[in-house]
């Protein structure tokens, strides 16, 4: 059997679509930096690489017809660009040299171009560089809400510990939230179709804003929904100070996440049939993700 190969296998995205490709019967090689302290099946074929520097990318790729680019360096570090884009380029390179017929990249939903956050503009250069080198699918999700997910875990923090939110104008902005059950299945189908779309834009069941999802994460988790009051002067560096305090979130994906939330999330192009065609509700999502 012809081995797929994933990128990010350790990471919250990667971590779940593994066991959704292994119940498929799909033969996965997991690819990563350093796997010593990553706990993988038996059966899953461990290959270490570092797609920043390009180490290791060739042996990893060869014989792999289809590799999931779930790779980004944005935890934590100030340079998540430019490692981004280093690591597309040579994964992309790394591809083509070696006969790779498709790769399915996770990035965002949302705007990509100068109004956009730095982390959804380049989400989407990433997508265009693996495109230029290798056959892509770029597959485009709003908010994950799942688990580990940050974008989640700020959600629920924020309402789980604030009874009162002094908040900018990004509450009342509007996403599509989608569970992360609706990401990994939906991953895992285009890997399998004969011949996929270039991009597949994931949403949930519902348009809400983030007010609306705060309130709605209350009413779930059984609590009273913070009051929240609008001003137009609170900065987004403000904003993740305070997000930082209050959440368990990393500090470095703060910022770039809530400089995100300004940008509306919402599906404009409907997947094909047979992709994400019955996805969850938003409060079935969260009691899915808290459970």
């Amino acid at each position: 059997m012809t081995p797929i190969l994933l990128t990010g296998a350790s990471g919250y995205v990667g971590s779940h679509l593994l066991p959704e490709l292994r119940s498929r019967g799909a033969r996965v090689r997991a690819l990563g930096r350093d796997l010593r302290t990553t706990q993988l099946p038996a059966g899953v074929e461990p290959r270490k690489g570092d797609a920043v520097t390009g180490a290791g990318l060739r042996e990893a790729l060869d014989g792999v017809r289809t590799a999931y680019y779930l790779i980004h360096s944005m935890s934590g570090r100030d340079d998540f660009v430019a490692r981004d884009r280093a690591a597309a380029v040579n994964f992309g390179e790394a591809a083509r040299e070696t006969g790779v017929e498709r790769v399915v990249y996770l990035g965002g939903l949302g705007p990509t171009g100068p109004d956009a956050s730095i982390h959804l503009r380049s989400r989407h250069e990433v997508a265009q560089l693996l495109a230029q080198r290798v056959p892509t699918v770029y597959v485009r999700a709003a908010m994950v809400i799942g688990p580990g997910s940050a974008s989640f875990e700020m959600l629920r923090h924020l309402v789980g510990r604030l009874p009162l939110m002094i908040t900018p104008r990004w509450i009342d902005t509007r996403s599509q939230p989608v569970a992360i059950a609706d990401v990994v299945r939906t991953l895992a189908d285009v890997g399998e179709l004969p011949d996929p779309p270039d991009e597949v834009q994931l949403g949930g069941a519902e348009v809400l804003t983030y007010r609306e999802m705060m309130r709605r994460t209350a009413a779930v988790l059984e609590r009273r929904p913070p009051l929240i009051l609008k001003v137009p002067v609170l900065s987004p560096r403000l904003s993740s100070h305070w997000v930082s305090l209050v959440t368990p979130v990393d500090a470095g994906l703060v910022r770039p996440l809530v400089d995100g939330l300004k940008s509306e999330m919402v599906v404009d192009r409907t997947p094909p049939p047979g992709l994400n065609d019955s996805p969850l509700g938003f409060d079935e999502a969260v009691r899915a993700a808290l459970r």
